[in-house]
């Protein structure tokens, strides 16, 4: 059974005053809301973040992370948020940002590229700062969690007699599920990619390079409004098992060959989706039959994306390393499998995964449950070694009404081009 669409978006990127979108002032009000609520029912008063995607989630405030842990936020349960911002953000951002009342300067050793002498003072003063917030408001007897700061930063929060646990769970216990705004902007970015989808699907022909496809379809979705464009094009020998380092290869005629998307971002919350393309002909029968093959797996493991189910339930249904002719489930970790996505982000990654995580490699013996709110990226390949592949991704929010697409670009069929 072919999955059923979410309802399309009746607003663009762009905001205007006659009508509302993507509701921005709800949407930061409603994160900030939920991540207290997880803190009071852990007893965790003070929450410390660094990684510009994941201040912005809690803050609504960003900045061009050109190093880690150049800024940093300390989130409270119960108080307003410390922002510590980097310079030139410090200077700008105050009164383009008025909701946040308290701004300090960062302070940064630019992710271990300073000396070690210098990173010993930076470090003591970088505690120092976080110290006095929690003495100022009566918490230093209280637990602090932290979430992404390096070693020598916990190393001097700890000299500084501030206990520590970890901040990572909260953030994506918090993250996991989404609210109406944030699906708007995940299925914008779904949308955005529709622009990427068909600029490749004109361009794309016998002699094409790689690199100049996916750079025009990137070019494409920020031109649309996509604040980051992400795009890779992978064919012919390197489409099967998903050759993502490949180079800049010439397509050539009869080439299956993939498009992805992930990565490409609205207001922070990025696409993860693939398209099947075949170059210069119609695909043939086998070629259909494997696309068959994929679709109907995934379409399988879509419709068990209900309040209910398991991650378990939908492992199962994935192919596993036997079907795929691998020794382990390790050897294929990541080629099919299903995974949470959104703004929180993990290691300044590309692309923002979130839980659930929905993998036969710990799926089956670990499995979490399925709620409504979640949206979820769910990916599968069938191919040959070095001849070639078919791969597909979708994203599904998952309603009481069970999974709904949030991208609407074709995905049946295999797009004939060239």
């Amino acid at each position: 059974m072919k999955p059923a669409g979410y309802q399309k978006l009746h607003f663009g990127p762009s905001r205007t005053e006659f009508h509302v979108g993507v509701d921005v002032d709800r949407m930061r009000r409603e994160r900030a809301e939920r991540m207290r609520a997880v803190m009071r029912e852990r007893n965790i008063p003070a929450l410390l973040v660094t990684g510009a995607d994941n201040v912005r989630y809690l803050t609504g405030f960003w900045w061009g992370e050109f190093s880690l842990q150049v800024g940093y936020a300390l989130f409270f349960a119960e108080s307003e948020t410390v922002l510590f911002a980097p310079a030139g953000s410090l200077q700008q951002m105050p009164d383009q940002a008025p909701w946040i009342k308290d701004w300090r300067p960062a302070i940064s050793w630019l992710g271990g590229v300073a000396p070690a002498s210098a990173i010993d003072q930076l470090s003591t003063q970088f505690a120092g700062q976080i110290r006095d917030e929690l003495a100022a408001r009566s918490l230093l007897d209280e637990p602090l969690a932290v979430s992404e700061i390096d070693q020598a930063g916990m190393a001097a929060l700890h000299a500084a007699g501030i206990e520590t646990v970890p901040g990572l769970p909260l953030l994506l216990e918090s993250s996991t599920i989404k609210t109406q705004d944030e699906v708007s902007c995940i299925a914008m970015a779904a949308s955005l990619s529709t622009v990427g989808y068909e600029a490749t699907r004109t361009a794309l022909r016998p002699g094409s390079k790689q690199v100049p496809i996916a750079t025009m379809a990137r070019r494409a979705m920020e031109d649309a409004g996509a604040e980051i464009g992400s795009a890779r094009l992978l064919s012919g020998p390197l489409s099967y098992q998903r050759g993502i380092s490949g180079g800049d290869r010439i397509v050539e005629h009869g080439d299956l060959a993939y498009l992805l998307t992930c990565g490409t971002s609205y207001m922070g919350y990025t696409a993860c989706l693939y398209r099947q393309y075949v170059v210069g002909r119609a695909p043939t029968g086998e070629e259909k039959g494997m696309y068959s093959k994929l679709t109907d797996r995934l379409d399988h493991a879509i419709s068990l994306l209900r309040p209910g189910s398991s991650t378990a339930d939908v492992a199962a249904v994935l192919a596993s390393a036997e079907d795929m002719g691998y020794a382990s489930e390790a050897e294929c970790f990541s080629i099919e499998l299903g995974h949470g996505i959104g703004l929180v982000n993990v290691g300044s990654r590309a692309i923002h995964y979130n839980p659930p995580t929905i993998t036969r490699s710990w799926s089956l013996e670990h499995p979490e449950e399925i709620k409504a709110g979640m949206v979820i990226a769910i990916e599968g390949i069938e191919g040959e070694h070095r001849t070639g592949g078919v791969r597909l991704e979708n994203l599904v929010v998952v309603t009481e009404d069970g999974p709904r697409l949030l991208d609407h670009y074709p995905r049946d069929e295999m797009i004939q081009v060239g």
